[in-house]
């Protein structure tokens, strides 16, 4: 009783409260299975003798905490370009300039310094840190989705030794906020920069990536990537958004940024589906419900929106707002709210009850951020 509840001991001590009617023991295992979701998922002999509403309530425990709206403060492989995309222009418009080969300049060392993860706070109007990037975490073109309340960040560009050309990265590292702690996990099967990374059905999916059409799946609880169907060789440039939408994966971009794969989990194959009217490029792709949205950036109308059914398969247009600056941006969902976020500002776009709509209060992003930001959504513990 007077040891510290560990993952060696945590099973023999819900016993043993169990055994003895020790409530409060009994809650301490359970909070301690909640904080350490993976590291328990991963053990089989902690998960695997617990029973099925042991493990839906340790589950929900790390679920129900405050959701808010979070940023990391990243690095990008290149600066995202107006229209959308995540790669400057080529000669042809076609095949971007691979930055592989390309070494850090003068003034991105200049720019280097310490990365954060910022927390909205909508009592207070105001973002606060919440942790910050361990130097080894790569963020440069690297992927990141949150799964089970953990932060992954997967792939990216590191920079070769004594100067050289930076190189693609297999590192994945994950985030935990009811703990606040970095963690180093199983790499991926292949290097990947400007890949995509997505959450869907308790697995991560590691998507395409630079001059990649390759995917690969990553199951928590035997800690291992294996690899899925790729992505039709042509379909894309190489960038590209992806989202999860009912338990289905979507993907969009490149310079076709009007076509759209479904990935059909069941039969192992990615599908075409119908194509948007709108040939304008995308910022940003997100679901909700059954839908997605596509939002384009340009500078003669700001934001185009259009949706797609995911069941009955067709596109709509949806909204448009007039922007000032036709800056791209990167979007989070919280609840009836599609947040857009940029280095300068945040929009919000409403979905609810077939009204959809930008509000038209625009928030500010975090003052000492100085990188880019990638918005996601966490559920912090009620102390926080």
């Amino acid at each position: 009783m007077s040891q510290p509840i560990t993952a060696e001991n945590c099973y023999e001590k819900l016993s043993l409260a169990k055994r003895q009617s020790l409530a409060d023991l009994r809650e301490l295992c359970y909070s301690f299975m909640s904080d350490h979701f993976l590291v328990v998922l991963r053990n089989p002999a902690v998960y695997g003798r617990l029973t099925a509403g042991e493990r839906e309530q340790i589950l929900a425990r790390r679920l129900e905490g405050s959701r808010v709206l979070s940023v990391a403060e990243i690095d990008e492989a290149y600066d995202r370009v107006l229209g959308g995309g995540s790669r400057p222009p080529s000669r042809d418009n076609s095949r971007p300039q691979s930055p592989l080969s390309s070494s850090p300049s003068p003034e991105d060392d200049q720019h280097q310094h310490q990365r954060h993860i910022f927390c909205y706070e909508e009592q207070t109007k105001e973002w606060r840190v919440l942790s910050e990037l361990p130097e080894e975490v790569s963020t440069r073109g690297a992927g990141m989705c949150t799964l089970y309340n953990y932060l992954f960040v997967a792939g990216g560009l590191i920079r070769g030794a004594r100067g050289g050309g930076s190189r693609a990265s297999d590192k994945v590292f994950c985030y935990n906020p009811l703990t606040d702690a970095w963690t180093e996990t199983r790499p991926l099967s292949q290097a990947r920069s400007q890949l995509k990374l997505v959450a869907m059905d308790g697995h991560l999916f590691a998507i395409g990536g630079e001059c990649l059409f390759t995917v690969e799946r990553y199951d928590p609880r035997v800690d291992r990537w294996s690899p899925v169907a790729p992505l039709p060789k042509g379909a894309f440039a190489v960038a590209h958004e992806a989202t999860a939408c009912n338990g289905e994966l979507f993907v969009s971009g490149g310079s076709l940024f009007y076509r759209l794969l479904r990935f059909d989990g069941r039969r192992g194959e990615w599908e075409e589906c119908p194509f948007n009217n709108s040939r304008k490029k995308s910022t940003d792709m997100v679901a909700h419900k059954s839908f997605i949205y596509r939002f384009d950036v340009n500078r003669e109308r700001g934001v185009n929106v259009c949706k797609y059914n995911t069941v009955v398969k067709v596109w709509h247009d949806s909204a448009s707002f007039a922007l000032d600056t036709a800056q791209p941006f990167r979007c989070a969902v919280l609840g009836n709210r599609i947040y857009c976020v940029n280095r300068s500002q945040v929009l919000q776009f409403v979905v609810d009850g077939g009204q959809e709509s930008f509000l038209p209060e625009v928030l500010e992003t975090p003052a000492e951020a100085r990188g880019s930001l990638v918005p996601f959504v966490l559920a912090l513990a009620k102390s926080d």
